[in-house]
């Protein structure tokens, strides 16, 4: 029977992570994007598997796994970039509203989905259906109870960062 390794597993390197990322491939130009928008830290592309017309994505430039890993400078380019994109969409395409969400599980690379929603599309859809989900188990009642709320609010505002 093989032996197995000792070996412990090692953690990707930020490098071999933007080795791979196709957000850092469409910064550096290895891989086309439809581009929107940017500036020094932050560029806006068409999402290759859209919602709606002109679901876009706005990223940082530089590859950061996770939006509150972001410096004070990207967090305010990419949330101008948001800002000026979303402005630009309403202007264009005269949806309801814009969706905007960031979720970061599939790639790891921070990105704020951008999605132009009318009422009674997929997105509007959805987003009711959670807001249902939320609104209805009772196992989520007790968070919204004041002692709770409290306690979350503490716990939070007392917590220091790494």
């Amino acid at each position: 029977m093989p032996q197995k390794s000792q070996e412990p597993i090692q953690e990707p390197t930020q490098e071999s992570r933007q080795e791979s990322c196709v957000f850092c491939d469409i910064v550096a130009g290895r891989r086309v994007a439809h581009r929107i928008w940017e500036d020094d830290l932050t560029l806006c592309i068409l999402d290759i598997n859209p919602l709606s017309k002109g679901h876009s994505l706005v990223i940082p430039k530089r590859h950061v796994p996770w939006w509150h890993e972001l410096s004070n400078e990207e967090n305010a380019s990419l949330f101008k970039g948001a800002g000026i994109v979303a402005r630009k969409m309403m202007a264009s395409l005269s949806p309801d509203f814009i969706g905007m969400y960031a979720r970061g599980k599939r790639i790891s690379h921070t990105h704020i989905f951008l999605v132009p929603t009318v009422g009674g599309d997929i997105l509007d859809r959805f987003f009711n259906t959670l807001e249902l989900f939320q609104e209805s188990p009772s196992d989520l009642a007790a968070l919204r109870e004041d002692k709770a709320m409290r306690s979350a609010a503490d716990l939070i505002r007392q917590a220091e960062p790494e």
